[in-house]
C-alpha cells in the first residue's frame, strides 16, 4: 500500500514567477556590490581573471597570475572568464565573474525541480486513489513535489556560501543535480540521446572538479540499471562512458601537446584526484556526521522519513535513483581523507529530492514542529542581524557595538537609505509569510518547508545588505592592495612573492601588481607575507643571493596578525657570489 493519500487541493503548485523570484532573491544578494573575499572566492576570481586577460596557455592550465593551481579543473573558470570578457567592461570584472555562479545556481535549481517533476509524475509515485475521486492528477502531483524539492534545496544551510562564490564547487553541485536529471530521463525514455546527455554532463563534471565523483555516479547508475533495466546498462557502456572519458582526456591531451609554460600540469591534477581516495578513518567519519547535521538541514530529516515511508515500494525509481546517487557520494565522502565542506556539498540535490517525497507522508504534528522551529530560530537570527546593524550605526546596544568594532577595528559605518528600505521590505515579506502560515493553516504539501527556505533567504539577504560594507572591510584585500599600487611604479616588470592564492588574486587585480610567472626569477620587487605582529621589520634583507630594501609595510585593518612587506632589490650579494 502506498503511503500517500492526499486530495487535489493539497497539490497546488507555486506560480512559476514566484519560484523564479525566490531563486533571484536567494542568489543575487551577496554577489552584487561585494569584493572578492578570502579565501576561496578570491582564488576562483583570480583564475577567471587570469584566463580572461591571458593567452591560450592560461586557459589550458589554471593558475593565478603565475601561481599554479594544479588541483583545479578548468571548466568552471572557462565560463567565468567568458563572462568577464563579455561583461567586464560594463559591470567590472568581479561582478562579471559572478554572472557565472548565478548561471550555475539557476542550472542546479532547474535540474532539482525537473528531476523531481519527472520522478513525481511516474505511476509508482502517485498517491492512493480516493474512494470518490478527487486525488491530484500526476502532473499536478509532480509539480507540487518539485516545488517542495526546490524550496528544500534553497533552505539547505550548506549551499549558501558555496552558491555565492566563484569556485568550482558552485558548478559541481549544479552539474551533479543535472546528472541526476539526465539519469531520470534515461530511465524514462531509455534513449541513446539521454545516455549521451548523461555522458556529456559526467565529462564536464570531470574537468570541473575531478573524475572521482563522476566515476562514482556512473557506477551508481550502472548498478541501478542492472537491477531495473539491462538495456540502459548497454547504453551506459556504449554511449555515456566514452563521452564521459573522452572530454577530460581531450583536455589532458591538449596539455600534453602544448605543455603550457614549459611544464605538464596533468600529473598534479591526476595526483590530486587520487588523493581523494583513501581508507576511511575515524576523524573523517566524525567530521562527516558532525557537520552533515547542520550542512544538510532541513533536507536530511525529511529524506530519512521518505526512505522509511516508502520502504514497501523499495523498487520505486523516485526513491532508488536519488538513493543510489546519495549512497555512492557518501561512500566517496567517507573515503576522502580531507575533512572539508566540499565533500558534503554534492549530497544536497539528492537529499532535497528525497525530502520532497517525504513531505506528503509526514504527520501534521511533525510538520508543525518543523514550522515552529524554523519560525523561532530564523526569526531570532533576523532580530539579531537587525540589532547588530542598529548597534553598528548608533552604538546601542553598547556591548554588541563593541564586539562588532572589535572584529573590524577602524571600520566606519555608512548609511544607505535604499539598503535599509530593501531590508525592511524583505522583513515585512517574512512577517507576512509567517502570518499566512500560522493563521490560514494551508493544506498544500510544500507548507512544511516554505518557512525554512523563506527564513534562510531573509537572513542571508539581511546579512548581504545591512552588513555587506562590514563584510568587505574584514574579508577583502582591496584596501591594502591599493596601498601597494601607490608605492610601485607603473612600469614595474615583475614582483616575486610568497602570498597565498586569494591574496595574490586581490593584489593583482586591485593593486595592479605584475607577479612573477612560472620560471620567472629576475624580479626587482618582493612582496612578503608573514604573521609578525610587530612593526620593527629590518630595513634590509638577503634573499636569493640578493640584497633587498624595505619600501612599504602594511596590513588589513581588520587583521591583527597578517602583515605584508614590500622590498626592492638594491644589489646582488657579492659575498654569496664568491
Amino acid at each position: 500500500m502506498k503511503p500517500v493519500r492526499i486530495p487535489a487541493s493539497a497539490a497546488k503548485a507555486l506560480p512559476r514567477w514566484a519560484l523564479f523570484a525566490l531563486c533571484l532573491l536567494y542568489i543575487l544578494p551577496g554577489l552584487v556590490g561585494r569584493d572578492p573575499w578570502k579565501p576561496d572566492d578570491a582564488s576562483g576570481f583570480g583564475i577567471m581573471w587570469t584566463m580572461a586577460h591571458g593567452s591560450f596557455n592560461d586557459w589550458l592550465s589554471p593558475h593565478i597570475v603565475g601561481l599554479p593551481m594544479t588541483a583545479e579543473g578548468p571548466f568552471a573558470y572557462w565560463l567565468g572568464a567568458i563572462c568577464i570578457m563579455l561583461f567586464g567592461s560594463i559591470v567590472g570584472d568581479p561582478m562579471a565573474a559572478r554572472i557565472a555562479p548565478i548561471l550555475f545556481f539557476l542550472l542546479g535549481s532547474t535540474a532539482v525541480w525537473y528531476t523531481t517533476y519527472l520522478l513525481g509524475r511516474r505511476p509508482e509515485a502517485q498517491p492512493m486513489r480516493l474512494a470518490f475521486g478527487g486525488q491530484p492528477e500526476p502532473k499536478d502531483f509532480g509539480r507540487m513535489l518539485a516545488d517542495g524539492a526546490l524550496l528544500i534545496y534553497l533552505g539547505c544551510l550548506g549551499l549558501l556560501v558555496h552558491a555565492h562564490s566563484t569556485t568550482a564547487e558552485a558548478l559541481q553541485v549544479s552539474l551533479i543535480a543535472y546528472s541526476l536529471y539526465a539519469a531520470a530521463r534515461l530511465f524514462e525514455s531509455r534513449s541513446f540521446r539521454s545516455a549521451l546527455l548523461l555522458g556529456l554532463i559526467l565529462g564536464l563534471l570531470a574537468i570541473t572538479r575531478g573524475w572521482v565523483i563522476p566515476a562514482g555516479i556512473w557506477f551508481a547508475v550502472l548498478a541501478l540499471s542492472l537491477v531495473n533495466a539491462r538495456l540502459i546498462s548497454l547504453r551506459l557502456v556504449l554511449f555515456s562512458l566514452p563521452l564521459a572519458v573522452g572530454i577530460p582526456a581531450l583536455w589532458l591531451f591538449a596539455n600534453q601537446v602544448y605543455q603550457p609554460f614549459g611544464g605538464l600540469p596533468n600529473q598534479g591534477w591526476l595526483d590530486w584526484n587520487w588523493q581523494q581516495l583513501g581508507i576511511p578513518t575515524l576523524s573523517t567519519t566524525k567530521y562527516f556526521f558532525k557537520n552533515a547535521i547542520w550542512f544538510a538541514w532541513p533536507a536530511w530529516p525529511f529524506a530519512i522519513w521518505a526512505v522509511y515511508a516508502w520502504r514497501r515500494q523499495y523498487e520505486a525509481l523516485h526513491i532508488t535513483l536519488p538513493l543510489a546517487f546519495f549512497s555512492a557520494l557518501v561512500i566517496l565522502a567517507l573515503l576522502n581523507p580531507s575533512g572539508e565542506e566540499a565533500i558534503l556539498l554534492p549530497l544536497l540535490p539528492m537529499l532535497a529530492i528525497l525530502a520532497a517525497f517525504g513531505l506528503p507522508t509526514m504527520k501534521r504534528g511533525a510538520i508543525n514542529a518543523v514550522d515552529w522551529f524554523s519560525v523561532m530560530m530564523l526569526s531570532t537570527c533576523a532580530v539579531f542581524i537587525w540589532l547588530g546593524w542598529l548597534a553598528k550605526q548608533t552604538g546601542w546596544p553598547a556591548q554588541i557595538a563593541k564586539n562588532a568594532f572589535k572584529i573590524a577595528p577602524g571600520f566606519k559605518p555608512d548609511f544607505s537609505f535604499w539598503t535599509l528600505l530593501f531590508a525592511a521590505i524583505a522583513t515585512a515579506a517574512w512577517l507576512w509569510i509567517v502570518y499566512w502560515r500560522v493563521s490560514r493553516r494551508p493544506t498544500v504539501m510544500w507548507r512544511a518547508v516554505v518557512l525554512s527556505s523563506g527564513g534562510i533567504i531573509l537572513c542571508w539577504l539581511l546579512l548581504m545588505t545591512l552588513w555587506l560594507p562590514w563584510g568587505n572591510y574584514i574579508k577583502s584585500y582591496a584596501s591594502v592592495a591599493r596601498e601597494v599600487d601607490k608605492i610601485l611604479p607603473d612600469d614595474h616588470l615583475c614582483v616575486s612573492t610568497n602570498v597565498g592564492a586569494s591574496q595574490r588574486s586581490s593584489f593583482a587585480y586591485f593593486g595592479k601588481l605584475h607577479f612573477a610567472h612560472v620560471g620567472e626569477r629576475n624580479c626587482s620587487y618582493y612582496l612578503l607575507q608573514d604573521h609578525h605582529r610587530g612593526d620593527d621589520s629590518p630595513t634590509t634583507m638577503t634573499r636569493d643571493n640578493k640584497q633587498w630594501k624595505l619600501i612599504w609595510l602594511g596590513r588589513r585593518p581588520a587583521d591583527r596578525n597578517e602583515r605584508f612587506r614590500l622590498y626592492e632589490r638594491i644589489s646582488d650579494n657579492p659575498a654569496k657570489k664568491e
